[in-house]
């Protein structure tokens, strides 16, 4: 079971940055994909899910209109799309899979990859 995720960096307020991860085709399959973050001092929280097929998202209220969950499923790969970031999207964003959705809950997730740092200099 594997998941790497990638793309963090150090980026402005109001830029886009793209984050990727790269699963296992066992992982992948069949399982809702989703991206976690943790900010310094704070509990781990859902930011976004995706469902096996990728017709149903969820995201948390304060990425809604701003960041986009989509998946690849020849490659098996999911992303996450960043734009217009703000300060308090600083965190490190983990790609997670879980079995069912919405995935909000932490004790859902069945596997975790490595985290990438994600800076907002405001």
């Amino acid at each position: 079971v594997q998941l790497q995720a990638s793309g963090g960096g150090l980026v402005q307020a109001g830029a886009s940055l793209r984050l990727s991860c790269a699963a296992s085709a066992r992982t992948f399959s069949a399982r809702v994909m989703g991206w976690y973050r943790q900010a310094p001092g704070k509990e781990r929280e859902f930011v976004a899910s995706i469902s096996w097929s990728g017709v149903r998202k969820y995201d948390v209220d304060s990425v809604k209109g701003r960041f986009i969950i989509s998946r690849d499923q020849t490659q098996n790969k999911l992303y996450l799309q960043m734009n217009r970031v703000k300060a308090e999207d600083t965190a490190v964003y983990y790609c997670a899979a879980a079995r069912v959705q919405p995935m909000g809950n932490i004790n859902e997730v069945d596997y975790w990859g490595k985290g990438t740092q994600v800076t907002v200099s405001s």
